[in-house]
């Protein structure tokens, strides 16, 4: 006789056998699932979508990151990640990622965050689940205090997730704004960047382009075209060059991606990591007393001739290298950052070769905010003036020369780092006080023995000054010539300024590099606190 056991127990196991239900998968088989679901992520969208990447003679997103980032040390966040939109499609397709690759790495040993567009997933266009990735490794950028890099290559807002995109765009422009000044910000553009989107770049401290293939504009040719007339490409209208020539709005262009990156990993070690920190020393392996003789022949006396002020930074900064910043746009004024005994310096200073070096409008912009970005980043700076004024015009008056020039004005005044400033030859009228001069703070003045300091040049001057006793005279330029070098003599002699206090040194010009690695050395350990104020008004 069979005992009948109705227990519950009983009955579930003898359900159980009934359905034959499989074991459940254990932890090493959901683990070989999770490498298998990774490897399908870093595969990206396929070969025909890659091959279609490298046929416009662009990398991927992985690609790009591969470059920038030590070997071996990349984290991504969010890699699984995918949209929640309906509608058009959309819900039908679901790509991990959603267009973005986020995360952080090491750069030469330092921690750098990224976000890279992926234009195979969605053309790199932006929805809410691509704008959060991006939000969120920003945020961490700026609570762990490390530089961010934007490595664009995107077609703009996704459409078919509407305002929600815009709103992604938004979230964006707040932090770069909150970010600004606090950690470094470079955007490197890779590809398109249209309407709104190019706002986020220009609101970074670097934008970085290459030629061929990245373009920025607010509207492009078609709308272009349609509005005014003007029929353009996209790269005539928003082009690497154009930028970076033109606007302003690039810092540098390259020729090809590799190039590029690589010059963002030097770059990014001229940076510090925030604005708590000072930028990465190195030790000098160039003589910190290095002489540098070729100065007496590089620089003529004579204030007319021109030559190339970038000869002179290559004699003085650390093994003649230094990064140029908006090298091809404003070349009147040279912004760059080197080092001098290993210390990272930011360098400013007049281009006789162009324009004689007169400041006008852009160079005082370019200045200006290269002046902010050191002071922001504390990085020391180093002013050489060679200076004839500001350049005279309609077109520069009715531009706004007054308020551009008072913009250069506001950033030396307000900076608080250690700055030095060495008077190679001309220094005239109000260009003279906006190079850092003494009376605007300089922390020390220095000067060639061939500096002319005045209000203006000798010759102007004496027309101006001795203007009746010259047309007075039987002899007028017999007499001109008399009294411009009488003005010359008492009023423009190398020592003029120096005895007055308004220069601290006149120096050997071979001895520039060494005194400038002194006074910095000195000013290490500045401290000039600002006024209490939630911020200043600057001219705009």
């Amino acid at each position: 006789m069979t005992i009948m056991d109705d227990s519950p127990a009983a009955l579930l196991l003898e359900h159980e056998a009934e359905l034959d239900l499989a074991t459940p998968p254990g932890t090493a088989e959901r683990a070989a699932e999770l490498a298998e679901l990774r490897a399908e992520v870093l595969r990206g969208p396929g070969e025909r979508a890659t091959e279609a990447q490298h046929a416009k003679g662009k990398l991927t997103a992985r690609e790009r990151i591969d470059l920038l980032f030590d070997p071996g040390t990349f984290t991504e966040v969010e890699g699984l990640r995918r949209h929640r939109a309906t509608g058009f499609g959309l819900e039908h397709k679901r790509p991990h990622t959603d267009g973005v690759v986020t995360g952080w790495g090491l750069v030469d040993g330092r921690q750098v965050f990224v976000y890279a567009h992926d234009f195979r997933i969605f053309g790199g266009a932006l929805g809410e689940a691509h704008a959060q990735k991006i939000q969120k490794i920003m945020d961490m950028a700026a609570a762990t205090g490390c530089p961010i890099v934007g490595l664009c290559d995107g077609a703009g807002a996704r459409i078919q997730e509407g305002v929600t995109a815009l709103a992604g765009y938004g979230g964006i422009f707040s932090r770069n704004v909150r970010n600004s000044g606090v950690i470094p910000q470079i955007s490197v553009m890779l590809g398109p960047c249209a309407g709104g989107a190019a706002y986020s770049p220009a609101l970074t401290d670097f934008v970085l382009m290459v030629r061929g293939t990245s373009q920025m504009f607010i509207t492009g040719p078609d709308v272009v075209q349609a509005v005014t007339g003007e029929a353009i490409t996209q790269n005539g209208l928003g082009g690497a060059d154009v930028h970076a020539s033109v606007s302003g709005a690039a810092h540098a262009a390259y020729d090809d991606e590799e190039s590029c990156l690589l010059d963002l990993r030097y770059l990014l070690s001229l940076l510090p990591a925030n604005n708590r920190e000072l930028p990465p020393a190195e030790p000098a392996a160039d003589p910190v007393d290095r002489r540098c003789d070729a100065l007496l022949q590089l620089v003529p006396a004579d204030p007319g001739r021109a030559y190339d002020m970038r000869a002179v930074l290559r004699e003085i900064c650390d093994d003649g290298e230094f990064f140029e910043v908006h090298e091809n746009w404003a070349g009147n004024v040279i912004c760059a950052l080197t080092r001098l005994g290993g210390q990272v310096t930011g360098i400013v200073a007049n281009q006789p070769a162009v324009l004689a070096g007169v400041l006008d409008i852009h160079a005082s912009e370019k200045a200006a905010r290269f002046v902010q970005l050191c002071d922001a980043f504390n990085i020391p700076l180093v002013t050489l003036v060679d200076v004839p004024g500001f350049l005279p015009g309609v077109d520069q008056e009715h531009g706004g020369v007054i308020r551009h020039g008072a913009k250069l004005l506001y950033a030396y005044c307000n900076a608080t780092v250690p700055r030095v400033s060495v008077v190679l030859r001309k220094a005239y009228g109000g260009a003279y006080i906006v190079m850092d001069s003494r009376s605007i703070g300089t922390d020390l003045a220095l000067a060639w023995p061939t500096n002319e300091i005045a209000v203006m040049g000798a010759e102007g001057a004496a027309n101006v000054v001795f203007r009746r006793q010259i047309a007075a005279s039987d002899e007028p330029e017999v007499t001109r010539e008399r009294l411009v070098k009488q003005y010359k003599d008492e009023l423009m002699h190398p020592y003029y300024a120096a005895e007055r206090g308004l220069v601290d040194d006149v120096i050997d010009p071979a001895d520039t590099r060494s005194r400038l690695i002194g006074a910095l050395a000195m000013l290490r350990t500045k401290a000039a606190p600002l006024p209490s104020r939630k911020h200043g008004n600057q001219p705009q």
